[in-house]
């Protein structure tokens, strides 16, 4: 259990250094005409991942969840493809990265890195994230009500990004 604790507070510094990141990169964008779309459910976003970290921890420790090799270590390698991806993400976008969606009008949309293969690979790393994280550590309930959770919000941030998208398109 203390190595996943190590993993899961990994993952707390990584999100804390992507809000620095997204803070950073949204005052970039706001020097360069950027507009903000979707802040009403930003907070749902922020406390969706936030209560993920929580329950991840918790559902091991106040259920005794044991750690089984055979699930826990692929889905272990699934946390870390999903981190290469999301780093791979960040870097193909620079300083129009945010968590947050802040696009510029008139920029053309990113094809190049991961986004020659998918138009949201961000949130297909989340996806992979949310399900496998808890799962290093069989708390299954974590992936499966989260998993749930975090699709209800994407339907609600992807239509917003792609709407976002759209109307910044260059003519």
């Amino acid at each position: 259990m203390p190595w996943y604790a190590l993993l899961l507070l990994a993952a707390v510094c990584q999100r804390l250094a992507e809000l620095v990141l997204t803070r950073r990169n949204a005052a970039w964008a706001r020097t360069r005409d950027g507009v903000e779309h979707g802040r009403g459910h930003y907070p749902a976003m922020v406390a969706l991942h936030s209560g993920l970290l929580v329950c991840c921890l918790a559902e091991p420790l106040l259920l005794h969840r044991p750690f089984l090799p055979a699930l826990g270590w692929p889905m272990l390698a699934l946390v870390l493809l999903a981190q290469a991806v999301r780093l791979w993400c960040i870097g193909t976008l620079g300083p129009r990265w945010t968590t947050r969606v802040v696009v510029l009008p008139g920029a053309p949309l990113v094809r190049t890195g991961p986004y020659r293969f998918l138009h949201h690979p961000n949130y297909a790393v989340v996806v992979m994230e949310v399900a496998a994280l808890p799962l290093v550590h069989s708390a299954w309930v974590t992936a499966a009500v989260f998993s749930a959770a975090n699709a209800l919000l994407l339907t609600v941030r992807v239509r917003c990004e792609n709407a976002a998208l759209a109307s910044a398109a260059p003519a």
